[in-house]
């Protein structure tokens, strides 16, 4: 059988992966449009700091390998333009050459991911003006650096956003964040946002809410950015408001796409059309507390949904079980996590919920180095069930984030976090975990 993926990277090769190692003699073509495969995208931030030496360290495997290691026909420059779902075959262009290809496939996986959205904002086509997706982006971004860029602008106060922030101020670089709303990540609620502001503004961060950036002022390069109320001098800016599904190739196909441009998909990773799949950021995916369709695009579900969707391809079913919405940030001197939803997204839904916020010690109070860890517990009044978390902490953070999502998968109550055996030790927790402290304190 012939299997054709679009997209080198995480969903991509990992479900490639799973066919090699699963199906007998299987014929793999994978199409990537740049020239790089199976990269840490998430490792980035610290490439451009100077925290990871090399870009090339966030490469799992090169090209090269899965050629000649696997036998994957692993082409680079190929971007796909169309896909015709009648006739079985894939069209594109070879961005070097300019020459064109026609691939046909028995079964097909579309994992092209996302792309940077940059408004159409007057100036947007100066240079000094970025977004962070891949390694090249990386490396124009350290190039940039290296020629007097001091005052670093930085449009968006999500994951890059605050990322990015960090990596700047590490370099010792005076930094600006624009963000549109009253708050930086809004993944968090403002009562929790609150921790982080004061964490930027700590760090030197200057920080403009409820600016709408309007466009870019310079001659070849960037020298200011204007917003509807101020205009700030920046040598270099980074724009990180969200990300797009890279899916307009398939605009004339029937395979059904979300609101957001993602491939609507099935458990199995199936869209609509016979014999075509989709995962990792350019797919859906299934929200266990929402109950629907979500778009949540992050390394950890990327990668799952790839290796399901190899072995559906394969004719070995397994089902996707969905994603909670876990991550975790590092800002600053700050851990940020959460899991479930917000209070933002529970009034959307209309679910009846309360909520309970505490202050603990993140180890043993008497023990040295204890750090306060703000707990949020967000649960259903109907029947007591947690529906949401959020931590914000200097350690310890990433532990309990995980327990919650533990939690939250197999449905827990207030009352199971209270009977859940953690460990123990002074230099590890209290005899009551900050979140077992906070269900208590519950109503």
């Amino acid at each position: 059988m012939k299997y054709v993926i679009i997209g080198g990277d995480a969903a991509g090769m990992s479900a490639a992966m799973q066919i090699v190692r699963n199906a007998s003699n299987p014929e793999i073509i994978t199409l990537e449009k740049g020239s790089i495969y199976s990269y840490g995208q998430c490792g980035l931030p610290y490439v451009i700091s100077g925290e990871i030496p090399e870009a090339e360290d966030l490469i799992a495997r090169d090209v090269e390998t899965f050629r000649e290691k696997y036998g994957i026909d692993a082409k680079t420059h190929h971007e796909v333009t169309s896909v015709d779902t009648d006739q079985k075959t894939v069209i594109g262009l070879h961005t070097e050459t300019g020459g064109s290809f026609t691939y046909s496939y028995d079964r097909l996986l579309v994992a092209t991911g996302v792309r940077p959205i940059i408004p159409d904002w007057y100036g947007k086509e100066l240079e000094g003006i970025h977004t962070l997706k891949t390694i090249p982006d990386a490396k124009e971004i350290m190039e940039n650096l290296k020629h007097d860029a001091e005052q670093v602008t930085i449009i968006g106060g999500g994951y890059i956003g605050l990322e990015m922030a960090e990596s700047f101020v590490h370099l010792g670089k005076k930094v600006r964040l624009i963000e549109r709303n009253e708050q930086l990540a809004k993944i968090f609620d403002e009562d929790m946002a609150g921790y982080i502001h004061e964490e930027a503004e700590k760090h030197g961060v200057e920080l403009c809410f409820s600016e709408q950036v309007k466009g870019f002022n310079g001659e070849g390069h960037v020298k200011s950015v204007v917003t509807d109320k101020n205009e700030y001098r920046s040598d270099l800016v980074l724009v990180a408001v969200g990300v797009k599904p890279n899916t307009d190739f398939l605009a004339h196909t029937p395979v059904r796409l979300s609101e957001q441009g993602a491939v609507i998909v099935d458990a199995y990773m199936k869209t609509n059309v016979e014999d075509v799949y989709s995962a990792g950021d350019c797919a859906t995916h299934f929200h266990r507390i929402k109950k629907s369709n979500d778009h949540i695009p992050l390394g950890t579900t990327a990668n799952k949904q790839g290796r399901i969707a190899g072995l559906n391809m394969i004719d070995r079913p397994k089902t996707f079980a969905g994603i909670l919405g876990t991550s975790v940030i590092k800002f600053m001197e700050l851990t940020l996590g959460r899991t479930g939803i917000s209070e933002r997204e529970a009034k959307a839904l209309n679910l009846p919920y309360k909520t309970v916020k505490t202050e603990a010690n993140d180890i043993a109070g008497y023990y040295p180095g204890a750090e306060k860890l703000h707990v949020k517990l967000l649960y259903n009044t109907e029947n007591q069930r947690i529906i949401g978390g959020q931590f914000i902490g200097k350690h310890g953070v990433d532990k309990r984030v995980d327990v919650l999502a533990m939690a939250l998968f197999h449905k827990m109550s207030l009352h199971d976090l209270e009977d859940l055996d953690l460990s123990y030790a002074p230099p590890y927790n209290g005899v009551w975990d900050p979140i077992q402290q906070a269900a208590r304190r519950a109503k």
